[in-house]
C-alpha cells in the first residue's frame, strides 16, 4: 500500500469520480454479517452500522479514483463544499486507497456532475 497523494491541487486534478450502478442501504444490526453485499461495517458506541448493496437502497456510491492519503488535508472539505452548494447530502467513508461518497439515489447523476467540476 502506497502512501497516497497529499497535495490538494493534485488530488482535485485527478479526482476521477465514478458512480456505482448499485443501490446501497445503511442499517443498524446487533449481528453483523460480512458477505458479498457488504460494503462496510462500522462499530459505534450505540451499535454496528452496515452499508450494504440493497435493491431497495436509497443511496448511491460515488468512488473517487484518486489515491488519497489518509493524511491529506482539504479533500473532504472541497467536495463537501461543492455538494453543499448544490444542496446534496453526502456520507463519506474513507479507506486506505479511496474515498467513497454516498449520496441520495435520486441525486446521484447531479452529484457526479458536481464532483467532476472540481477536477
Amino acid at each position: 500500500m502506497g502512501a497516497g497523494e497529499k497535495d490538494l491541487a493534485k488530488l482535485l486534478a485527478n479526482l476521477e469520480p465514478s458512480l456505482s450502478g448499485e443501490r446501497y442501504s445503511f442499517e443498524t444490526t446487533d449481528h453483523p454479517q460480512f458477505d458479498e453485499n457488504t460494503f462496510a461495517l462500522i462499530r459505534e458506541d450505540e451499535g454496528i452500522t452496515t452499508i450494504r448493496v440493497s435493491p431497495s437502497g436509497e443511496w448511491a456510491r460515488i468512488s473517487l479514483g484518486v489515491h488519497s492519503s489518509l493524511d491529506a488535508v482539504g479533500l473532504t472539505a472541497a467536495f463537501a463544499r461543492a455538494l453543499t452548494d448544490a444542496d446534496i447530502s453526502a456520507n463519506v467513508v474513507a479507506a486506505c486507497h479511496h474515498d467513497h461518497i454516498f449520496v441520495q439515489w435520486e441525486r446521484r447523476e447531479e452529484a457526479l456532475r458536481v464532483l467532476r467540476t472540481l477536477a
